[in-house]
């Protein structure tokens, strides 16, 4: 689908939700981005295994783990959906406050988003998400690279910016901050 994509053109969820369904968008501030083409095997794989070990740990707790397609809709303030600006589909996310989820996804900031990094998506990732997650508060932001088998980690600090981040190998865990007794194990993720 061709957008008349321009800097007068702000686009919303409600424009979002008119799009075909065979293609994936994200909308950061008004400006779409098309998602195309599909993630890459490894990627998938990454996924899978990330996911796995989070849903397997947050059963019978109150946090619930989602992978895209999976919208996130992210409100300035209180306007209506139709009128949001911002709708993101991160690989991964956890919530950990079910009131914010409904059946159009999750309307308000994750504690943990998980970007896996195509050369596609990098420099979204790296610096518009980026950006967008710590201004919205998003408690943690990985940045997963499938090519050099590491994982970078933005922990949201007191002053609302990520700090520096702990870059982690294949051979690491990883200890979610805010998730009490979840390690995450890299190995199964890279072992490609």
């Amino acid at each position: 689908m061709a957008l008349p994509i321009g800097k007068e053109n702000i686009y919303t969820y409600g424009d979002y939700t008119s799009w075909p369904d065979e293609e994936r968008w994200e909308i950061i501030d008004g400006v779409p981005f098309n998602m195309s083409p599909a993630p890459s095997r490894s990627h998938q794989v990454i996924l899978r295994e990330l996911l796995g070990q989070f849903w397997s740990f947050l059963q019978d707790r109150p946090c619930e783990v989602y992978s895209a397609p999976f919208d996130v809709r992210l409100p300035k303030a209180d306007e209506e959906d139709e009128d949001i600006q911002t709708v993101v589909q991160p690989d991964i996310l956890v919530v950990c406050d079910r009131n914010k989820l409904d059946e159009k996804g999750c309307r308000g900031v994750p504690d943990l988003i998980i970007e896996i990094i195509s050369p596609y998506t990098a420099s979204k990732d790296m610096k518009e998400k980026f950006s967008l997650y710590e201004r919205h508060g998003v408690r943690e932001y990985w940045l997963v690279y499938p090519i050099e088998k590491t994982v970078m980690v933005f922990i949201l600090g007191e002053n609302g910016e990520y700090g520096k981040p702990k870059t982690y190998s294949q051979q690491d865990t990883i200890e979610v901050s805010f998730l009490e007794g979840l390690t995450i194990d890299l190995m199964p993720a890279f072992r490609e």
